[in-house]
């Protein structure tokens, strides 16, 4: 089996920066933000689209975003840190901790299935119009208001019940445990403990300019809508924090297997532990969330903020990382991650099909084609090459794999997956003095760069006829 390396990582990182290129105007999301570590390496950090459309600023790696409930794995962490140190005890109840609940029933559920969702806790109260902006926040009168109103609403480990408020109880045991505010303790042993120069638990307005325009979905309306940013109130620790892509790969870096920066390896093997399974969607460990990408164990979370979609993916094995950010409350953002891990596993699955020639530089075949049909990409994935569909929300589904006939003709082969496409046909390339001109195969169709045949289509205001078709 092929061998992960920063190499093959670097080249699958080339093709999804320009994945995410595609998706990004295919997919009408206004900007999307992404890197890609791998060990102790940043190998992508990029940019698409715009930060804020009415200005049409152009979105950069550094324009901040709200990344909501990846405050989940902050405030695991941080427990964690305090029970390492004896402060906490993961059994200890939420009522030791915080008296307003000593009477009520949230008081008897454990830290422990505060952190895995597995209280039974009601997920957000029975008004959550905060999220909708209808008014701020709850503030920690409110919260407590909240936690001793009908807030047991499943028995204590029935079931995975995901919960904001759970979380935000958390953060004040962290306060209560540490004697200061929940933000501080964060801020001080893991933001700045990995100096993380922007990443922050709570919105901060004396950046405001630096933050990317969050807009609305288009489900119902024809144009996106601008939504102002909030700060969280006492719910930081369940979903206020603010980073970039780039300070995400390096924060989950952290809980790579043999990093003990933040805790050590004894404390994130019971981080990252299965605790719930959650039927088709995956598992549950303590703050992550889990997903299986072919063999390989997968943890991250995601967030979803009034205006914003984010998701980031490690292996802590691997030691691998990708986070990607979008500034559309309906953005693709956990879809866009994991299409990277399955690029990853693409590159790594083995063949028994020859490469062809050896003598000819792979790298002449690669690009975007499109035709009146739609787009292909060849793409370069170490030493093999194949052909994808920029299109399809897994870039990696039904991959045809070419190998090189000779300087100018590549040969479709692939499994029983790819019957519908050409296996056994050939891309044949013509090339001019600033590369490839056209390629034909497949259905013997002819396509083209993409940037020339979508120009030619942008300028076409005729119909397409019979005797005169879309070409650049």
């Amino acid at each position: 089996m092929t061998k992960l390396t920063g190499a093959l990582v670097a080249d699958v990182a080339r093709y999804f920066d320009s994945w995410l290129a595609f998706r990004q105007r295919y997919d009408r999301v206004p900007g999307i933000q992404a890197a890609v570590l791998y060990d102790e390496d940043l190998l992508l950090a990029t940019a698409h689209g715009e930060a804020d459309l009415e200005t049409q600023t152009a979105l950069t790696p550094r324009h901040l975003f709200r990344v909501a409930s990846h405050s989940k794995t902050f405030t695991a962490t941080a427990v964690l840190q305090l029970v390492e140190q004896g402060s906490l005890r993961l059994d200890d109840t939420a009522g030791q901790w915080l008296p307003f609940l000593a009477d009520a029933p949230l008081g008897d559920i454990s830290i422990r299935e505060l952190l895995s969702h597995g209280g039974g806790v009601i997920r957000d109260g029975l008004d959550g119009d905060h999220w909708q902006l209808f008014r701020g926040f709850p503030d920690e009168e409110r919260l407590r208001a909240i936690g001793t109103d009908g807030a047991d609403i499943l028995p204590a480990n029935e079931r995975f019940k995901y919960s904001n408020i759970g979380y935000s109880m958390l953060g004040m045991i962290i306060a209560a445990a540490t004697d200061r505010s929940y933000n501080d303790y964060v801020r001080e042993h893991v933001v700045d403990r990995l100096g993380l120069a922007d990443t922050g638990p709570e919105y901060d307005p004396a950046r405001a300019t630096e933050y990317a325009t969050g807009y609305s979905a288009l489900a119902y309306t024809d144009r996106r809508i601008p939504i102002e940013q909030v700060d969280t109130a006492a719910m930081a620790s369940a979903t206020g924090f603010y980073g970039t892509a780039s300070d995400l790969v390096r924060y989950v870096a952290a809980h790579f297997h043999g990093d003990e920066r933040l805790l050590s390896d004894a404390s994130k093997r019971k981080q990252q532990r299965t605790e719930w399974s959650i039927g088709v969607e995956g598992e549950y460990a303590l703050g992550f969330d889990i997903e299986k990408v072919g063999d390989r164990r997968v943890l991250g979370h995601g967030g979803g903020w009034p205006g914003h979609s984010t998701n980031t993916r490690f292996d802590p094995v691997d030691r691998l990382a990708v986070s990607v950010l979008t500034n559309a409350i309906d953005g693709k953002a956990g879809l866009y991650g994991i299409g990277f891990m399955r690029l990853i596993e693409l590159a790594l699955k083995p063949t028994d099909e020859p490469a062809g020639a050896t003598d000819v530089d792979l790298d002449r075949f690669c690009g975007r084609f499109a035709n009146l049909w739609g787009v292909a990409d060849v793409v370069r994935l170490g030493d093999r090459l194949y052909q994808l569909a920029p299109t399809g929300d897994d870039p990696a589904e039904q991959p045809m794999l070419l190998t090189v006939v000779d300087d100018t003709t590549l040969r479709m082969s692939g499994g029983e997956d790819v019957g519908f496409a050409s296996p056994g046909e050939s891309l044949r390339y013509t090339f001019g003095k600033d590369g490839v001109e056209s390629v034909r195969g497949g259905n013997g169709t002819t396509g083209y760069p993409y940037d020339r045949f979508a120009a030619a289509a942008a300028e076409r205001r005729d119909r397409v006829t019979l005797g005169d078709p879309l070409t650049p």
